[in-house]
């Protein structure tokens, strides 16, 4: 017969919380399960679940609200790019109540991807549903750009979903996996904004550039952990190579991509109405 500490170990090896009909499943028993509450080591969330005491408290929380993870919230737990967000974020039942807690926001609506009985967390291609219809584009799309550079899912596999809102089917259109951050893919949608076209990750003199426009106007974007001395000197390296070549060097910070947009695009706008996009003189050469 399998016993507290048995529970335990199981308990912990499934996230530290699980169903109690998976574990009388697993072959525990009511009375093991009883035991393991009544000495403290073992809680019950709801009337269907049991959690370790150092359980996740986003998974307890999904537990109790008889939801999953998703969205944004799931995004981060995943390591994905996300905006700044506070709320939980919970797929449920289109049943479920529509009064959310304080600090949840709860989605009705149905991902794709079907999901088992008692599953706490989303996959991924319904966390992008839920993102593409919580958010807006420019914050969407780095976090579907995002799950697509860490191979969680291929652009591919996601152009041939059934999406069933039109903004999913859209990021589906436009994620790539060109852009190395959620900033390069915010500035490549500010300049779609105002009808410029930048050509991703250009090799030039052995080195790539974040963004080519034109022929010569090279625009390089540092994230938000970019900080240490030696980023500084190699950024200035880099830059002074291209302006040795003919190139104009413009560099911007994850601030001002991601919170100043309308200063980014007037620098560029003014750039390119000088004319620095575009070859003076002598020949360059990538």
């Amino acid at each position: 017969m399998r016993t507290v500490d048995d529970l335990i170990g199981w308990l912990g090896s499934s996230g530290g919380i699980a169903r109690t009909a998976d574990a009388i499943a697993a072959g525990f028993t009511p009375h093991a399960m009883r035991s393991a509450v009544d000495r403290g080591s073992v809680e019950r969330v709801r009337r269907s679940w049991l959690a370790l005491p150092g359980c996740a408290p986003d998974l307890r929380r999904a537990a109790e609200a008889g939801g999953r993870l998703t969205c944004l919230t799931q995004a981060r737990r995943l390591g994905l790019w996300t905006p700044e967000h506070a709320e939980l974020h919970l797929a449920v039942a289109s049943t479920a109540s529509r009064n959310a807690a304080e600090g949840v926001r709860l989605h009705w609506s149905q991902g794709p991807s079907p999901i088992a009985v008692g599953v706490l967390e989303d996959p991924i291609v319904n966390v992008l549903s839920h993102v593409a219809r919580c958010v807006a584009v420019d914050e969407a799309l780095p976090v579907w750009e995002s799950a697509i550079r860490r191979k969680l899912v291929a652009a591919e596999v996601l152009e041939r979903v059934e999406w069933k809102s039109t903004p999913a089917r859209r990021l589906a259109e436009m994620a790539s996996t060109q852009s190395d951050s959620g900033i390069e893919t915010r500035f490549l949608l500010l300049m779609r904004s105002i009808g410029v076209a930048v050509r991703q990750q250009v090799w030039i003199d052995g080195h790539p550039v974040d963004g080519l426009i034109g022929e010569c106007l090279a625009v390089q974007l540092d994230g938000f952990e970019h900080h240490r001395a030696k980023d500084r000197r190699r950024d200035l390296r880099a830059d002074a190579r291209l302006v040795l070549r003919g190139y104009s060097v413009l560099r911007f910070d994850y601030v001002q991509v991601m919170f100043q947009p309308d200063s980014v695009i007037g620098i560029i706008s003014a750039a390119i109405a000088q004319g620095q996009h575009r070859r003076h003189g002598g020949r360059r050469r990538a």
